[in-house]
């Protein structure tokens, strides 16, 4: 095995789920922080060309991001398990890991399977509404989590479910790694993930510019120019972490700002926050990275340029349903249709958290659904 060598950044939790899928695979690695070390980071984009974390390089292996399919052909290995769970949890965000915690506590045999540990949290830079904190960052929030779940007698597996079949009264659940388990029910607890911005150039500068979290990227764009798209909370307090880092923050708002006021009113304290409204991007320019955006005035319709080294989107997130389409039933915006017990439509299949149709997307509606799941789950299998 070539020596592995693992670009990242202390705030980024793609970095460490990359870590931990090498440590569980016995991979020793080297991890290099290009947020602390300006020559490292300049080494870094040299030799892949990425503006983006994690990067890990394996002798001629190149993987970008947290992807577990390509860690898994480069590293892991197939396998199948023949124990029979009494519930296997897809995702390990919020909803996730509380069920995990209900489900052990009821003596009842879990599995996690999820791509990453915290979820869609973890990219928040502060969370100032989960009671016991005043101020929490999702990083450490859901590490918090993480260490609970992980005193508990539960399997966890980091990878992606591509599809669940029933099988003999029970249900058959694919991975990527070529891996398949069995449980006698299932929660669905995968979340949401990143809307992109849907403009023409967005591959060629994905992680040469472009991102989607600013909490992983973040500090590779310190004393530069970068665009934030989107006016809700995310896009907000986005801009006012970048401020701390970054020479000028642009912000693209399509409409009206959307976010709360005590974060509106945070925003203002930074004179190098430029909002733009009501703007949407029209086009990306550069050659091998980004150099710059073109916005257009949705009113008028005129166009400008801003030249930035960095556009992160924050503009919402879609649903993770794919592994579970045509086995449970969902609403017109992709969500799995839920009664107010966390019950889908097909007998044994739970769902809780931000992918399923309950309106609130918060984190602690997110833990209060895990644990209403969980309880579901015990009731469903005493009746079996």
């Amino acid at each position: 095995m070539p020596k592995v060598k693992v670009y990242s950044t202390k705030q980024c939790p793609y970095c460490r789920m990359v870590k931990a899928f090498l440590e569980k695979n016995n991979i020793e690695y080297e991890d290099v922080d290009v947020g602390a070390d300006t020559a490292a980071a300049e080494e870094m984009v040299a030799l892949t060309g990425q503006y983006g974390v994690p990067v890990t390089v394996a002798g001629d292996e190149m993987i970008i991001g947290f992807d577990v399919p390509r860690l898994t052909e480069v590293f892991g290995a197939g396998g199948r398990e023949e124990e029979v769970f009494d519930v296997i949890i897809m995702g390990a965000g919020p909803a996730g890991l509380t069920a995990a915690v209900y489900t052990t506590r009821k003596l009842l045999s879990t599995m996690i399977i999820s791509e990453n540990i915290g979820g869609q949290a973890m990219e928040s830079w502060a969370i100032e509404n989960y009671m016991g904190y005043r101020m929490v960052s999702g990083e450490d929030l859901m590490s918090k989590f993480e260490e609970q779940v992980r005193n508990l007698n539960i399997h966890l597996e980091l990878d992606r479910v591509t599809g669940i079949t029933r099988k003999d009264g029970t249900f058959l659940v694919k991975t990527f790694s070529d891996r398949s388990f069995l449980a006698r029910s299932v929660i669905v607890a995968t979340g949401r993930r990143p809307r992109r911005l849907g403009v023409e150039g967005e591959d060629r500068f994905w992680g040469r510019g472009v991102s989607v979290c600013s909490t992983c990227d973040g500090p590779l764009f310190r004393d530069r120019d970068v665009a934030i798209v989107g006016g809700g909370n995310a896009a907000v307090t986005a801009a006012i972490e970048m401020a701390r880092i970054a020479r000028q923050v642009h912000m693209i708002v399509r409409s009206t700002i959307r976010a709360d006021a005590v974060y509106l009113d945070r925003l203002k304290e930074h004179e190098n926050v430029t909002i733009h409204r009501p703007f949407t991007v029209s086009a990306l320019s550069g050659e091998s990275v980004l150099t710059g955006i073109r916005i257009r005035n949705n009113e008028s319709g005129d166009e400008e340029e801003i030249a930035v080294d960095g556009v992160f989107a924050e503009i919402g997130h879609e649903p993770n349903v794919d592994a579970v389409r045509g086995l449970v039933a969902l609403n017109d915006g992709g969500e799995i249709i839920v009664d107010e017990n966390c019950r889908t439509d097909s007998p044994g299949v739970f769902a809780a958290g931000d992918v399923t149709s309950i309106k609130g997307k918060q984190i602690i509606i997110a833990a209060g659904e895990g644990a209403k799941a969980a309880l579901e789950v015990q009731a469903y299998l005493l009746a079996q």
